[in-house]
């Protein structure tokens, strides 16, 4: 599902195969798994997570025909639950964390991508994608928050949202979403362990850091307790033709 490297004070989390990387609860399990790992290694020292990805995804959402097999709706509650808990994992991490966009993020891939500190992106392949409106799926109230977190201005929350724009690299820089865009996955991804030891090298603890991370996202955290989408707050609302 996925493997967890360290060089040095970087630790790299790479989800593993060449399928889509769609999030259902075995995955986020193991990613889950391998932040806590990461955690109990970086106690006495300042470190820094990368998160990528191999092939042509760096995950391209929810796991719909899992969660949709379920006739009694359960699995869909399970896998928001799951996906909420991972972001919040992320945002208590006791480090910087900086996303290695390999590829295609979309909807909860593109929200877990977000749920770092930093997004690097390869230019030549791949985009960033709210797909919900085009799929006709109610975008969950947290999905929104956290673009709304991480946007400029409300014209590109509509372009985000409303639009469904697919974001490249170059794209995503302009809007102020990618921090930088690099040619191939490799480059990508050796840019964010350049960025992880220069960070790292600021030797901040990592308590405080993840303290005033929870501070500027405490909207964020605020709306993790429900997901409407899903009938945590009201009725499921993924529509059939998806």
């Amino acid at each position: 599902m996925c493997s967890l490297e360290r060089r040095g004070d970087v630790f790299i989390l790479t989800i593993t195969g060449d399928d889509q990387h769609r999030l259902n609860p075995n995955l986020i399990d193991s990613i889950r798994a391998a932040l806590a790992r990461v955690k109990s290694e970086s106690s006495l020292s300042a470190t820094a997570l990368i998160t990528t990805a191999q092939g042509k995804f760096f995950s391209n959402g929810y796991d719909l025909d899992w969660a949709l097999s379920d006739p009694a709706r359960i699995r869909p509650k399970i896998m928001s639950k799951k996906l909420r808990l991972l972001v919040e994992d992320l945002t208590s991490l006791p480090m910087p964390t900086i996303a290695a966009v390999n590829g295609h993020a979309s909807a909860a891939g593109f929200v877990l991508a977000l749920s770092h500190d930093y997004l690097l992106m390869r230019r030549d392949r791949g985009f960033l994608y709210m797909s919900e409106l085009d799929i006709g799926y109610t975008i969950p109230r947290w999905f929104v928050q956290v673009v709304k977190s991480k946007t400029e201005s409300p014209r590109i929350w509509r372009g985000v949202v409303m639009a469904a724009v697919k974001i490249t690299a170059e794209m995503g820089v302009e809007w102020g979403i990618v921090d930088s865009a690099h040619d191939g996955a490799e480059a990508t991804v050796e840019a964010a362990v350049r960025l992880g030891r220069d960070l790292v090298r600021r030797k901040w603890d990592g308590e405080v850091y993840a303290a005033n991370r929870r501070i500027v996202f405490a909207e964020v955290l605020a709306v993790l307790g429900s997901d409407e989408t899903v009938g945590d707050s009201g009725d499921f609302e993924v529509v059939s033709r998806l």
